[in-house]
């Protein structure tokens, strides 16, 4: 039992005592002013009656002596018993022996007379002596009052009255006035004390209510009910611990949503939300008792397999897993179709406790999304040196965004109808560690994951238009964009503003966007390019032919120009060479019927130019044509270009080939 328990028992326990001793203190308190106000009542009634009978009897000091009464005393007498609150009356002489007892039945003389020792009290003390009783014999009331009152004559003692006073009715109405203001006190007490009580007891349950989320949330994810980190490594040790005993393995599963991102960039959070409540009910669905379900955060879930035989067991478990997530979610009149991404480690030979498998299982799980997510890998040892060269790549992207150590290289273009020099292409490169020149291909995909494209990107577009803008008309600088960059909504400005701090004309400009730019939210990207386009920036399509919609978008969007990946001119070497000849002039023919510009990429043979050539492509690029050159070569071929009629090797390398 928690101490909170416990406490709120004693405190219960404690509140019913003072309760009892409330009611005992009331009834106590009425009974001894009930008691009082009988005893008032009955010495003020017996005084009255003893003065009355004083008066009243003119030989009252010779009757206590023991004489008869006198004729008038006697009709006294007999008239008085009649009175209705004295039932019985007695006289005692001044040494305290009875002479005379009237009831209302009958007046007697005492043959022997009787000592009283209250009388005789009364008579000393020169007051009454009164005792209040109950009784329950039929011949007496209920409660009544034996009041000894002496009879003081100049002073001097002549005699007591003893009255037996009838009190029932007097105490019934103290009684029941007494127990109803008693009663009514007792209550507003109760209410004052209660009150304040109720409230206590509100904060107590509010307060054991908190300690009970708290310790959940120490334990639990908030959002999901799932476990969280701290409860998963605790399970997963025990799991570990136990398998010597039980026998098996264990497989840990590491599943990540794939673009999440988007789904709260299209639903909002509440949208997201629901999402990962769905993912975590569907997954408790999907395990097994003995299972571990934990979220670690954002969108990523851990499941524990327990009682694993072999790899096959894991398999058929990650199929039932991903089957159960990929199911459509509806949110609102949205239909959301997540697909995810499982890295799975198993016990214990990816790992012996819980941090390893964990890493094992993060690592198989970069794997799959490097393999293009919506798939499952396992572990393996190389994925080790993998993370670590990641890391490392990570770290120098880093230190080259804050410290711009990023450089452009530079691949010429030439307009093959006229041999000349038409532009360059920027092209990034990130230096490593060792003087060497990292790939684009090799660090722009991390860039896109660790979103520093915006930045880089930004810094791509300021150099390369400084650059061009000391070059002569018409040369012109082309620029890939990451669709990443385009998220933010400001790829206008930012283009905007490297044109106006470098001094080019926009027309100067070729900005290189891929087809999976377009894939999703086309009406904004659409929207956004025509906003470049206004500004006289040409927008090239890249890669063209390697997509699965380009066709789609040539119609809906005006581009200046199509570069045709480079893939068709590797394939045109090829022994299918035919039919990628066939596909290039196919495609140059529709850029001539859409009035939009051809450039083909990759060319590094004479066969190739002469094939170009021949079907009348506007520009070529490779390295038949040159490499890409930092900045400081890059006077020489423009210089070079302007000198002599340059590509003269263009017309030999026809002449050769016919």
């Amino acid at each position: 039992m928690s101490l909170a328990a416990t406490s709120g028992r004693k405190n219960i326990g404690a509140f019913v005592v003072v309760l009892a001793i409330l009611v005992a203190g009331t009834w106590t308190a009425v009974k001894i002013a009930t008691d009082r106000l009988l005893y008032q009542d009955a010495t003020s009634t017996a005084q009255g009656w003893a003065m009355f009978l004083a008066a009243s009897v003119t030989d009252l000091e010779q009757i206590a002596g023991g004489e008869q009464p006198s004729a008038a005393s006697m009709v006294f007498f007999q008239s008085a018993r009649k009175s209705g609150e004295v039932i019985r009356y007695e006289i005692f002489s001044s040494d305290g022996y009875s002479q005379l007892v009237s009831e209302r039945d009958k007046i007697a003389f005492v043959d022997v007379s009787v000592y009283s020792a209250d009388a005789a009290r009364s008579l000393t003390e020169h007051k009454p002596i009164v005792n209040v009783q109950q009784s329950s014999a039929a011949n007496q009331p209920a409660w009544f009052a034996h009041a000894y009152v002496p009879v003081i004559v100049d002073g001097r003692p002549i005699a007591v009255v003893a009255a037996y006073v009838d009190l029932t009715e007097q105490h019934h109405n103290f009684f029941s006035t007494f127990l109803v203001a008693a009663a009514a006190l007792c209550l507003l007490t109760c209410v004052a004390f209660l009150i304040p009580a109720i409230a206590w007891y509100r904060r107590t349950k509010e307060k054991q209510q908190a300690d009970r989320r708290l310790r959940f949330l120490a334990h639990h994810d908030a959002l999901t009910g799932l476990d969280n980190r701290a409860r998963l490594i605790e399970k997963l040790e025990n799991a570990l611990a136990a398998l010597p005993a039980r026998g098996g393995g264990l497989a840990v599963h590491f599943i990540d949503l794939d673009r999440f991102k988007e789904v709260n960039d299209t639903l909002g959070h509440d949208g997201g939300d629901f999402l990962l409540q769905t993912i975590a009910e569907r997954l408790r669905g999907a395990i097994r008792i003995d299972d571990i379900v934990a979220r670690l955060g954002g969108d990523e879930f851990i499941v524990v397999q327990t009682g694993v035989r072999d790899k096959a067991d894991v398999d058929a478990f990650a199929l039932r897993l991903t089957s159960a997530l990929t199911a459509p979610v509806r949110v609102g009149a949205h239909e959301i179709v997540a697909t995810v991404s499982v890295g799975i480690s198993l016990a214990p030979a990816d790992g012996a406790d819980s941090e390893r498998l964990l890493k094992s299982a993060d690592l198989a799980l970069y794997k799959s999304k490097a393999d293009g997510r919506n798939c499952v890998r396992f572990f393996a040892p190389e994925m080790d040196e993998a993370m670590q060269d990641r890391k490392a790549l990570e770290k120098t992207l880093r230190d080259a965004v804050l410290h711009q150590r990023f450089v452009l290289h530079y691949q010429p273009l030439f307009n093959i109808s006229d041999q000349s020099l038409a532009g360059f292409e920027a092209l990034i490169r990130l230096p490593a560690g060792d003087g060497t020149l990292i790939p684009p291909l090799k660090f722009i995909p991390v860039a896109e994951d660790m979103r520093l494209i915006d930045e880089i990107g930004a810094w791509v577009l300021r150099e390369a238009c400084m650059t061009a803008a000391a070059w002569p008309e018409p040369l012109t600088i082309a620029v890939n964009l990451s669709p990443l960059q385009f998220d933010a909504g400001n790829v206008s400005a930012i283009v905007a503003s490297a044109l106006g701090e470098a001094g080019l004309a926009p027309h100067r400009l070729e900005l290189e966007i891929t087809e999976s730019l377009l894939l999703d939210n086309t009406e904004a990207i659409l929207a956004e390019l025509r906003t470049l386009k206004a500004m006289g920036v040409a927008i090239v399509m890249d890669d063209f032919g390697t997509g699965y919609s380009s066709l789609g978008y040539l119609w809906r969007f005006p581009f200046d120009k199509i570069k045709i990946d480079r893939s068709f001119m590797q394939g045109f070497e090829a022994s299918s060479g035919k039919n990628a000849g066939t596909v290039v002039k196919t495609i140059i023919a529709l850029g001539r019927e859409l009035d939009m510009r051809i450039t083909v990429e990759g060319v590094e043979t004479v066969q190739q130019v002469a094939f170009l050539h021949e079907v009348k492509a506007d520009q070529v690029q490779g390295y038949f044509f040159g490499r890409p050159l930092p900045r400081s070569e890059i006077g020489a071929v423009i210089l070079k270009s302007f000198r002599e009629t340059l590509p003269a090797r263009i017309p030999r390398a026809i002449s050769a080939v016919a």
